[in-house]
């Protein structure tokens, strides 16, 4: 065999390799076979956006949000927020996210299906250090927004990179994970959740944390933000 002709073959078979990996990694589904025993179901399978829509609408946007390399992907402005198209009240979200410098979303609960931006309890999405909404700590990322900052113990990935958090809702109690660590606690109707919605923008709307079953929704604030590997086990 010509060096030419070995060169040739080494490359075709670099190539081949490449490709079957990408490919497997593709196909790779969102839940493991392991996670469906234990009740575990995708919200976003990747490929499509059956089971989002627009809030308030009957279908998913025509713009603003697409579906690249396996997420949901908050591309250009007008889309608004999504849904999920059913409603969850005991659950835990598992969930992977990036966003561009500047970004600012969040993963909304406890959500009304209604036109315009969605309304619930925000567990914060955001570029901390180029967003204008991160110098308030109630306003960072894992927060819960406008009313509880996230503990100390916070480990946030440099924007462009994925984290991965966790939001567990059973009952009126409620934990925000992030990349491994628990980062907020609290009980809806608490003492203490009184007092941070007293102090917060919602001090003066008496449905914010209600109705107690809801929609998950994706915010649509600007910026680019994606969403991947989401899925939810019903408690």
């Amino acid at each position: 065999m010509s060096l030419n002709c070995a060169k040739n073959l080494a490359i075709c078979l670099l190539a081949c390799l490449l490709f079957s990996r990408a490919r497997g990694a593709e196909s790779k589904p969102v839940v493991s076979a392991e996670e469906r025993k234990d009740g575990w179901t995708a919200l976003f399978d990747g490929t499509t956006s059956s089971g989002w829509k627009k809030i308030g609408g009957t279908a998913f946007p025509d713009k603003g949000w697409v579906i690249e390399d396996g997420c949901l992907y908050r591309k250009t402005a007008g889309g608004g927020d999504i849904v999920t198209t059913e409603s969850y009240e005991n659950f835990e979200l598992s969930l992977e996210w990036k966003v561009n410098p500047g970004t600012n979303s969040g993963v909304k609960y406890r959500v009304e299906d209604k036109p315009g931006s969605a309304f619930g309890p925000e567990m914060q999405i955001l570029d901390d250090d180029k967003a204008d909404d991160g110098k308030k700590p109630t306003h960072r990322a894992g927060a819960i927004y406008d009313l509880m900052a996230p503990s100390d113990n916070k480990k946030l990935k440099p924007v462009g990179e994925f984290n991965l958090s966790k939001l567990l809702v059973q009952g009126n109690h409620v934990e925000h994970w992030l990349n491994g660590e628990k980062i907020i606690e609290y009980d809806f109707f608490s003492d203490a959740w009184k007092a941070a919605v007293a102090a917060s923008k919602f001090k003066n709307n008496p449905k914010y944390g209600l109705p107690a079953k809801g929609h998950i929704a994706l915010q649509d604030h600007g910026g680019e933000v994606w969403y991947r590997n989401i899925k939810i086990k019903v408690l």
